[in-house]
């Protein structure tokens, strides 16, 4: 299979650069998938499960939340806000969040406060169910 060069970026760091075969993102407009010779696109991210095939016999699974994807003639560039290996998340750590962030709907004092512990509780949502939790 053909490869093609991709970059993940966090704000603290360059996460991985190298050859790889495919990139399936989570996008806002829905999830797709990326390999050698596609077309030019920029997508914004959701939280969600980044899958990188090539270079190891498994795919590499990583979290993502917030960003861009970015395809063009030098290959894919994904710059994300936050970045979290799969393998270093614990499920209930996910549970817990999502009860704090159930709370912070319920406590939320105006609507700006409400609608964003609603975004954070359906973005935890989200990813639980992305990591089958």
């Amino acid at each position: 299979m053909a490869t093609f060069h991709f970059e993940l970026v966090s704000p603290e760091k360059l996460i991985f650069s190298g050859e790889v075969e495919q990139v399936d993102v989570p996008g806002e407009e829905g999830d797709f998938g990326v390999l050698a010779g596609h077309a030019p696109f920029v997508a914004t991210l959701r939280p969600g499960v980044l899958t990188v095939y090539g270079g190891t016999p498994s795919p590499t699974l990583v979290v993502v939340r917030g960003g861009f994807a970015e395809v063009g003639a030098n290959g894919l560039t994904v710059l994300a806000q936050e970045v979290v290996p799969v393998d270093e998340l614990q499920p209930e750590v996910i549970r817990q969040a999502i009860q704090d962030a159930e709370e912070d709907v319920a406590d939320a004092k105006d609507e700006r406060s409400r609608d964003k512990a609603a975004e954070r509780l359906a973005n935890l949502k989200t990813l639980k169910d992305a990591l089958g939790h």
